[in-house]
């Protein structure tokens, strides 16, 4: 009981507080483009960039396929590689930034009545403003070039939203605490994406890792596959989305970000010995 209270303040201290967090949010935007000459137009161009480089490689010289449609095409693939590029950009900009957003704000650390939640949460909300950037990309492609929109498709996109965000926000709040007492953390965030990245189904269809029963075993239980897979099959493939799949994101997200902020509490007293 001793420990609820204190867990329930905070949410609800988070929650009084989102002009701040909003304040913070567009300053982690601007930070994000400060100095460069085409800004925000970043927040376009490099997942097209990163778009165009995957296709090459996965989709014309390896030949990658999802064989989840009936005669899939270059496009169809492209557009799957691409919605699966936008969600895991989310999680990797937050595991990337996460561990040095305490570390880089001393000054807010000696606070005592700044809630230093709101750095995270910060930085997620610029990831999701990117995100929601090349999500409209995405529609248009899906739209122009794809096999076209559907009512239930766009209805279903956000509830498969919503626990990959309470995932990223948890792993923030983790990460950013665990950064201030471990320095090295964010150097080897960055093999860790990129083994995220492979393990998470972006280039190829989950069928295939099904085929091999001992790592489907382990890959199955990896919450960033199972929505990559519901968004495609709910937006591009307008096939049935997989309630169990859906209810077991949910789990883990909330599970997730329930962690990382008993985590981040836990570990916040310390911070400004460390620092």
């Amino acid at each position: 009981m001793s420990d609820a209270t204190p867990q329930t303040s905070a949410w609800r201290q988070l929650v009084s507080r989102r002009d701040l967090w909003w304040q913070f949010t567009i300053r982690a935007v601007e930070m994000k483009h400060r100095g460069s000459y085409l800004g925000m137009f970043w927040s376009v161009l490099n997942p097209l960039l990163m778009l165009g480089l995957y296709t090459v490689m996965f989709g014309l010289i390896f030949g990658g396929r999802f064989n989840a449609i009936p005669g899939e095409t270059k496009l169809d693939y492209a557009l799957g590689l691409f919605l699966g590029l936008i969600f895991f950009n989310i999680l990797a900009e937050t595991a990337a930034m996460a561990p040095i957003l305490i570390v880089t704000n001393p000054n807010l650390v000696k606070r005592v009545v700044f809630p230093l939640e709101i750095l995270p949460f910060s930085q997620l909300g610029s990831s999701v403003f990117n995100f929601l950037i090349t999500y409209f990309l995405l529609l248009v492609g899906v739209a122009s070039f794809g096999r076209g929109l559907t009512p239930a498709g766009l209805l279903w996109m956000p509830l498969i939203m919503l626990p990959h965000i309470l995932l990223c926000a948890g792993i923030g709040l983790f990460l950013a605490a665990l950064g201030v007492f471990f320095r090295d953390v964010q150097h080897f965030i960055q093999f860790l994406t990129q083994v995220m990245l492979y393990a998470s189904a972006i280039f190829f269809s989950p069928n295939l890792v099904r085929q091999l029963p001992g790592a489907w075993m382990f890959l199955k239980w990896n919450p960033l596959l199972q929505t990559v897979n519901l968004a495609r099959d709910a937006l591009l493939w307008h096939a049935p989305v997989s309630l169990a799949a859906l209810a077991y994101t949910y789990v883990a997200g909330a599970a997730v970000l329930l962690f990382g902020f008993w985590f981040f509490r836990r570990m916040q007293p310390a911070f400004a010995d460390v620092i």
